[in-house]
């Protein structure tokens, strides 16, 4: 009878399993989230910041994918500025095994209706394009050409260059603007892209200074709500649409797949009903899809959770009820 065939150590499984996942992990990551030396996440500059708009209805569109926060912003300001029959909207959606964004090729008003992804249609739009293809996209019809692809440009855009077909308030208005632009620019970079820091940082030095640096701010902000109704004062503008699509997606996403989890925006006594505050806006929970944001982080960036198990909560049903806010 033959001796059973000798087991290997479970030392070596395990430093070989390790070895081999370190490094794929590693290769994937520079992939999808560029690092810097430190392994800090650097997010690459967007390629299109054209701001030529010829104002007619139908004429611009959206293309935008409904987990993407950045596009968010855009359905948000649309909403906002009544646009909705002015700027067309078309979705896309991203693939698990291709790594991309996809069309619906269901959809009858897609531009370069023959492509079936978005760096196909970047292609078209631009032929010798070869930087990232993402959400969101202003698009002419007319012309066929990508005019913007950075979300803060584009909702500057939305809220000033179509005023003609707007019935929204003004979202930007002069007087504020020193004040909304100091606050964008530090919640960019701690907040908005400070979650992605988290996520995916690649050293744990650069993972322990962007989480720190992301609840600092968090912090400030709280106080800051806690004596008016949003960031600038009683009015909303562009830094509220900015902190918003973050923080919706703060303790559905962020706190588990990013691993920001030293606090939830649900702690926060004033982030919390700020947020509740302006999901109730008319029109804004309408751009909101809790679905698409569960199953496209937990189940296409395959690195930060390989299994794909997309988790059964928590939701947004507390963001329907009373903020008192208003008083402020």
């Amino acid at each position: 009878m033959a001796s059973p065939r000798a087991a290997l150590p479970p030392g070596l499984i395990v430093r070989t399993g390790k070895f081999v996942w370190n490094t794929m992990w590693h290769t994937m990551m520079s992939q999808m989230a560029p690092r810097s030396t430190s392994g800090d996440y650097t997010r690459p500059q967007s390629a299109f910041r054209g701001r030529d708009i010829s104002p007619e209805p139908h004429r611009h569109y959206l293309i935008v994918g409904m987990s993407c926060p950045w596009a968010h912003r855009t359905l948000i300001t649309r909403a906002l500025k009544g646009l909705q029959a002015t700027v067309d909207v078309i979705t896309v959606y991203p693939s698990t095994d291709e790594g991309r964004w996809l069309f619906d090729l269901n959809q009858a008003d897609v531009p370069f209706a023959e492509c079936r992804s978005l760096p196909e249609f970047y292609r078209r739009a631009q032929s010798d394009y070869v930087g990232r293809a993402t959400v969101p996209v202003l698009g002419d019809r007319q012309t066929q050409t990508i005019i913007n692809n950075e979300s803060a440009d584009i909702i500057e855009l939305l809220n000033h260059e179509f005023e003609p077909f707007a019935t929204g308030p003004d979202l930007y208005p002069e007087a504020l603007r020193p004040t909304i632009d100091q606050l964008n620019e530090q919640i960019y970079a701690t907040v908005n892209n400070g979650v992605y820091r988290c996520g995916f940082a690649q050293t744990q030095a650069a993972y322990d200074q962007a989480v720190s640096e992301l609840f600092a701010t968090l912090d400030q902000l709280d106080d800051r709500l806690a004596t008016q109704r949003y960031l600038c004062g009683a009015a909303l503008t562009l830094a509220d649409v900015r902190l918003f699509t973050t923080l919706i997606r703060f303790d559905v996403a962020y706190h588990g797949i990013f691993k920001c989890n030293r606090r939830r925006i649900a702690d926060y006594p004033h982030l919390s009903g700020y947020l509740a505050d302006i999901y109730q806006l008319p029109g804004i929970a309408d751009t909101c899809d809790i679905e698409a944001v569960k199953r496209d982080y937990f189940g296409n960036l395959f690195p930060l959770n390989p299994g794909g198990i997309v988790p059964i909560g928590p939701g947004w049903e507390g963001l329907k009820a009373p903020h008192g806010r208003e008083q402020l």
